[in-house]
């Protein structure tokens, strides 16, 4: 008779008691192996390099100290090819999860769902399959938004008339991280929050920045992340 093969994860969660959480829920299934939770990247970076897991569960938003979500989906897809990315979070708005997607995870689950998808999100995405709950595909396909990598040619067609504008319209340092926030779903309570600013400040560099690039709102703004993200 044959065995069937487990499935090695490891959990990030910078929150402790969530990360306790995840990890008791997940131990109770029978074809999943927790091989180690971490609340820091760096962890989860080091116990990497020593042992291959088939599944990452990722909170996308880790403590100000820490790499934001985008960049380190991209660093541990680019480091660790197979190794396959589940991504979870509070935060998931359409842009936001598209955002998560293209930069490299297999799936996307909210922290406010039903316990008992978790495992079935991690069985599909270390089957090779992608996952997202049904609300969420249903909002991509009613707001026409793409969760793969966008072609050359749909690029070209978005930046070319943008591009000078981007490139020359010298941000502020904290001009461009208040935008990068935006482009994570943060609002702008939140960024006040993070950078302990007022709210009045945040909004100000955030309206210096879009008259800068010529924009007027949030959706003009998801047309320029691929200049503002350096890609």
């Amino acid at each position: 008779m044959s065995t069937k093969k487990m499935i090695r994860i490891m959990l990030l969660d910078d929150h402790l008691l969530m990360l306790h959480g995840l990890e008791l829920s997940l131990r109770a299934q029978p074809d999943i192996e927790v091989v180690g939770s971490f609340s820091t990247s760096q962890s989860l970076l080091a116990a990497l390099q020593q042992d291959s897991v088939d599944v990452v569960l990722l909170d996308y938003s880790l403590g100000p100290d820490e790499i934001d979500g985008l960049s380190l989906a991209r660093g541990l897809k680019k480091r660790f090819p197979t190794m396959r990315l589940l991504v979870v979070s509070a935060l998931h708005t359409p842009a936001t999860v598209a955002m998560v997607m293209r930069s490299g995870a297999d799936g996307f689950i909210g922290k406010e769902v039903d316990p008992a998808q978790l495992p079935i999100a991690i069985r599909r995405v270390a089957s090779g399959k992608t996952y997202l709950a049904e609300t969420m595909s249903e909002q991509f396909r009613e707001q026409e938004i793409s969760t793969g990598a966008p072609s050359t040619a749909a690029m070209a067609d978005d930046n070319d008339s943008l591009r000078m504008l981007a490139t020359n319209a010298a941000l502020s340092v904290r001009e461009h991280e208040v935008l990068r926030c935006c482009l994570e779903g943060m609002s702008v309570t939140q960024i006040a929050e993070k950078f302990s600013r007022s709210i009045k400040t945040i909004s100000t560099q955030k309206q210096a920045a879009y008259k800068k690039l010529g924009l007027s709102n949030d959706n003009e703004l998801y047309k320029v992340r691929y200049l503002l993200e350096g890609r």
